[in-house]
């Protein structure tokens, strides 16, 4: 029997599965954050626990691992895989890839190889690959790197609006209330000040107030348009530069934000612009956690011909459920 390793590592958690070549999960192992830009010894210890963890659930060891996948979060530039590929290489798996995450939320997403991802969760990327093969990553350094929103700045944009409000610069918005109990705070004033003497910053679950707000708040609407119409414009500026214009491909939308955000008040604005740019796309939701793209993608690499039960097993056992219960921003 063959098996194989898939993990994603992201900024809050690592997740490691083991499957046999048609899907079956045999075991899983869970740890912390698994980004080296946070810190290399942190992720290397912890991606090294989630492995191993998961190999102990199979019951097997890293010899008998066919193939090793790691998805990421940020290998991004040579400059990382320069420390990810001596430090993933001493883990002991004698065949093995490293990819960012952004890769493995596309071939999770969707069953054929080509596509678009968009990632918006603490921050934002986007990551696609055509036909031929071609791949390009657009975005993921945040906002003076040309990027705008994630949860961490929606959560800004959220407090500041509520700021701009008090201090008569824009109109009452029905963030103040919201903001304010979230924050523990009684009135604005207090709020401000409270924030400035004690060097706080607006944590990122004020993001999901923002769609609490959507319904009846014009201000928490336009913040939201804002995010859709940011990454509708980056996945429009990947599809252009790898020429799929004209090709029939899933945008895959992954993170938090699109995936666990209360109502429409993103997503359409994103197929807006990607129907413009490509009109037989389709947006698709991720369903299935990254670490089955990973797992996807061992196989690709040692040639396996992937058949319909492959993704009925993936699909059944690591499924997405509950999209609404916790705010996660990797």
């Amino acid at each position: 029997m063959t098996y194989y390793l898939g993990v994603d590592g992201g900024g809050s958690k690592t997740l490691a599965v083991v499957t046999d070549r048609t899907g079956r999960i045999l075991g899983r192992g869970m740890s912390g954050c698994g980004n080296h830009q946070l810190g290399v010894s942190l992720a290397d210890g912890n991606i090294r626990e989630a492995t191993e963890k998961a190999l102990a659930d199979a019951g097997l060891r890293r010899e008998d691992i066919a193939y090793a996948m790691f998805g990421l979060a940020g290998a991004d530039r040579e400059a990382d895989f320069q420390i990810l590929r001596p430090m993933v290489a001493a883990m002991g798996y004698e065949r093995h890839g490293i990819v960012c995450d952004t890769v493995i939320g596309l071939r999770a997403g969707t069953r054929q190889p080509d596509g678009v991802v968009l990632i918006c969760g603490s921050g934002t990327n986007c990551y696609g690959m055509n036909a031929a093969g071609e791949e390009l990553q657009v975005g993921g350094f945040g906002y003076e790197f040309g990027d705008f929103g994630g949860g961490s700045e929606l959560a800004v944009e959220a407090f500041r609006a509520v700021i701009r409000a008090w201090e008569g610069r824009e109109k009452p918005t029905v963030l103040t209330a919201l903001v304010l109990e979230a924050a523990g705070y009684d009135n604005v004033y207090d709020m401000y000040h409270g924030y400035l003497d004690e060097g706080k910053r607006a944590p990122h679950s004020f993001a999901k107030l923002l769609f609490q707000a959507a319904e009846r708040d014009e201000t928490a609407r336009a913040i939201l348009e804002r995010q859709g119409r940011e990454l509708g414009c980056t996945a429009s500026a990947v599809i252009h530069k790898l020429r799929m214009e004209a090709d029939a491909f899933d945008v895959v939308l992954a993170g938090s934000i699109l995936t666990r955000g209360e109502g429409q008040y993103v997503v359409p604005f994103i197929e807006q612009q990607v129907k413009a740019s490509a009109p037989d796309c389709r947006l698709r939701i991720l369903e299935l956690e990254p670490a089955a793209g990973a797992l996807l993608l061992a196989m690709d690499r040692v040639g396996i011909q992937i058949e319909g039960a492959v993704y009925e097993n993936l699909e059944r056992d690591l499924s997405v459920k509950e999209r609404n219960v916790e705010w996660v921003m990797d």
